[in-house]
């Protein structure tokens, strides 16, 4: 474990490139040049073979930003250029044949814009007043991999123009056969969510479990559970805080949607639903000195400092730093929170190596109370309860959290990189981590209180190495990637509870819960290689992924003296294959993917059946999708089509064995829309239908029953408008909507849907040349009261009306 630590603590790093590479050289006075401003990297990668030849291009006038997102993904090409460069331009149309140094040419027309070509279809925009002659000219600077850059921002700013797909790196959203979201920081500002919970909820396929103001904050995606601590930090799993993760020093929230065991790895819990990525910030090319002021009802203040900075020779070095404090009372009546974060964030951009080493230090304390989650007593479906009202007084909760993070990756050759990124993470808790629960709650609102006192400990450390590359054969590109990863988890969890009578409308005086004694009870680790090619053919119009994952899956379990009590040792093969074509000139693609996701196999406990002992091999979660994206260059649509079957242990009683031969299907469709439909008015959000049955059930019982906790209709919907009486006021309203949901397996009781309406407003302005924004939001604006959603068995009780104040100063 130390040296381990002292590896990690020496290890730089860097977010790793896709498989889609850029082999293009610069002079250093030019990389300079580009390095000092804002750069967009608005494509991927052409293939190493790609020749200067005509091609059709069709592209209507337009504000140059998007057109130029439009010619790059039509040519293949890519462009660098400062964001400042293009504002408020418009391009010139342009169709027919031509080679893409003079399509570029065409659109560009009257801009005032130079082009400076860099070889393998890469061009650089400047200001046509830029002396590029005055540049000095040294030896050439080869720069490989700028694809792990993360990419430029949609329309609109809520999201980005693509995402990173596990070992695949980042790709632009056309060219992903994979249904994916990407939440930008503004996004994240602008909503003032500072957990990641919060930030996922204006995608329809996303909902939080827990309520609202505990320290948890799990997820269903696409009908299947996801674990707070099963999100990746840059593509690795196994390195982000245990229980939440403070947004403030996220540049995105990344979200997945299916299995990833091909993509990502087998995540430490076996969450198959989706793979929820974080991207942490980086120093940008412009300084950042930022402040933000919060205020939360019922006086909760807070302070976030975000500072960073470029320096160094051709501003290679970067840092970047976020400081949080907040202090005050939550939702609850009388529960406090009191919540600090510390982060660093260091970064080197070289010609041929790029590394980033990240650090943070996350505390969260809350006391004098809990949010309250229960079951209900079988026929019985009492009132949700105010919301406020503090059913466990005594509860306490404690998370601390630390990592440090590092990887880099260095170009070989043009072709040719290698990439390694490591990490580890320690995590503390103890008191009321679940929340306060309640079992069997009647009409009357009588139900048995339940205080479970938690301690715990996690200790992980998680290594990623391997090199992507391209090559051709023929006509045909290939992109490919060889990774192998290993996660080690040392855990410790131990709980002690109490019951007592209680009612949900007027609670009795809590038990107090002693902390119990927490001891090693478990070890797993987590080894696989993997392997991927993604083709590509005809100017990236077709673009064919196929790849495997060797899994290994090994876990120890402890009792308190020490001694194994259960071992678990398996492997399993999981494939992939994922299509995308471009049939039209129109910015459209057709995509379509089988993938599976892997969770640890079960072992037959019961003493009495004929396979007792018996130890089955990782469970594979299938999934089949296809879908459609269109973008216009301001609105981005998906509509998908996907099933997912899981599969779970059943007993045949006439063998008397058990067999992992039972399965919950989700079969659903997805609609996602996202961008700005006019100048100033800007849209997020979706709908999505989902079918969650179990099909293969012990004597074929449960055959046809929906699964618990899955609506069968999900929406969001987000606008944001830019007043016309004054563009720095700008006005926003959300409705988020979720179907009703069985709570039990025999489905005989099920929580009503429900429809929450959120509100909120910002203003923009300067005061002392300094821009100042105001933020507000509104949450529940209606104060509606409703059960929420469905976990194990137990239902939580949405969040009331509460207020969000922000004042934030950029320097």
């Amino acid at each position: 474990m130390k040296s381990f630590r002292q590896w990690c603590l020496a290890l730089s790093a860097c977010r790793p490139a896709s498989a889609s590479q850029a082999c293009f050289t610069l002079k250093p006075g030019l990389l300079s040049t580009l390095l000092a401003s804002s750069i967009s990297v608005l494509a991927m990668a052409s293939p190493a073979h790609a020749q200067e030849a005509a091609q059709s291009f069709n592209i209507p006038a337009q504000s140059l930003s998007s057109a130029l997102r439009n010619f790059s993904r039509q040519s293949g090409s890519q462009l660098l250029f400062s964001d400042t460069l293009v504002e408020g331009k418009t391009s010139q149309p342009i169709s027919g044949n031509y080679t893409p140094h003079d399509a570029l040419e065409r659109i560009l027309a009257g801009s005032r814009i130079q082009i400076l070509a860099s070889g393998n279809k890469v061009f650089t925009l400047l200001a046509a007043s830029a002396d590029s002659a005055s540049l000095t000219t040294l030896s050439a600077v080869t720069v490989v991999g700028s694809s792990s850059e993360a990419p430029a921002a949609y329309a609109g700013g809520q999201i980005a123009s693509g995402s990173r797909v596990g070992m695949l790196g980042n790709k632009d959203v056309m060219d992903t056969p994979f249904s994916t979201t990407s939440f930008t920081s503004e996004y994240i500002e602008n909503q003032q969510a500072t957990s990641v919970a919060e930030v996922l909820r204006h995608d329809p396929s996303v909902r939080s479990v827990f309520p609202q103001g505990g320290l948890g904050e799990h997820t269903y995606v696409r009908g299947f559970w996801t674990q707070s601590h099963e999100l990746a930090w840059n593509g690795l799993f196994g390195l982000v805080p245990h229980n939440r993760t403070s947004t403030e020093l996220l540049e995105r929230v990344e979200v997945l949607k299916g299995p990833g065991a091909l993509l990502s790895g087998m995540s430490l819990s076996g969450s198959v639903g989706g793979v929820v990525n974080l991207v942490p910030k980086r120093a940008t090319a412009d300084p950042i000195t930022r402040f933000t002021t919060t205020l939360k009802s019922h006086n909760n203040v807070g302070g976030h400092i975000d500072f960073g900075r470029r320096f160094g020779e051709d501003d290679k070095f970067g840092v970047r730093i976020n400081g949080v404090k907040a202090d005050g009372n939550l939702d609850v009546h009388g529960q406090r929170e009191n919540r600090s974060l510390g982060a660093i964030a260091l970064d080197y951009q070289g010609d041929r190596l790029r590394a980033s080493l990240d650090l943070y230090d996350i505390n969260e304390k809350q006391r004098g109370g809990a949010p309250f989650l229960t079951s209900f007593a079988l026929g019985e479906f009492p009132a949700p309860p105010n919301p406020k009202t503090n059913t466990l007084p005594n509860a306490y909760s404690n998370s601390a959290s630390k990592a440090i993070i590092g990887s880099a990756e260095f170009d070989i050759t043009d072709n040719w990189t290698a990439f390694v990124m490591g990490g580890t993470k320690n995590q503390k808790g103890s008191g009321y981590l679940n929340n306060a629960f309640g079992q069997r709650a009647k009409e009357n609102g009588d139900y048995t209180a339940l205080g479970m006192n938690i301690k715990n400990y996690f200790d992980v450390n998680a290594l990623e190495m391997g090199t992507r590359g391209e090559f051709s054969t023929g006509s045909i590109a290939h992109h490919v990637v060889l990774s192998a990863n290993m996660i080690t988890q040392e855990s410790g969890a131990t709980a002690a509870s109490k019951a007592w009578a209680s009612n949900l409308y007027d609670p009795a005086p809590p038990l107090d819960v002693d902390e119990p004694a927490v001891y090693k009870t478990g070890k797993t680790t987590l080894s696989s290689l993997a392997l991927a090619d993604t083709l590509s053919a005809f100017d990236d119009r077709l673009l064919l992924t196929a790849g495997m994952r060797f899994q290994r899956v090994q876990q120890k379990g402890f009792n308190a003296s020490g001694a194994v009590t259960d071992r678990y040792d398996e492997h399993a093969l999981t494939p992939a294959i994922a299509l995308v074509i471009k049939p039209w000139d129109a910015p459209v693609s057709l995509y379509a993917n089988y993938i599976e996701g892997l969770s640890q196999g079960g072992s037959v406990s019961d003493a009495s059946a004929a396979n007792f002992g018996e130890v089955f091999s990782p469970y594979k979660t299938k999934q089949y999708e296809v879908g459609v994206k269109w973008d216009n260059d301001t609105v981005l649509n998906t509509v998908s089509l996907f099933q997912i079957a899981k599969p779970s242990m059943t007993k045949n009683e006439a063998t008397n064995t058990y067999k992992p031969d039972g399965e919950q299907r989700n079969r659903g469709i997805e609609w996602t829309i996202a961008g700005e439909l006019n100048p100033g008015l800007r849209i997020l959000g979706g709908v999505v239908y989902t079918d969650a049955v179990s099909t293969k059930t012990n004597g074929g019982l449960l055959n046809g029953k929906q699964a618990i906790g899955v609506p069968r209709w999900n929406s969001s919907l987000g606008l944001e408008w830019d007043t016309i009486w004054n563009r720095n006021l700008t006005l926003s309203a959300s409705a988020m909507h979720s179907g009703s949901q069985w709570v039990d397996t025999q489905n005989t009781q099920k929580i009503p849907s429900w429809t929450r309406l959120d509100l909120g407003l910002r203003y923009s302005t300067k005061i002392a040349s300094n821009k100042v924004t105001f933020r507000a939001n509104v949450i529940n604006a209606t104060d509606k009261r409703y059960w929420s959603s469905v976990w194990n068995g137990s239902t939580s009780i949405g969040a009331p009306r509460s207020y969000r104040l922000s004042m934030q100063i950029d320097f």
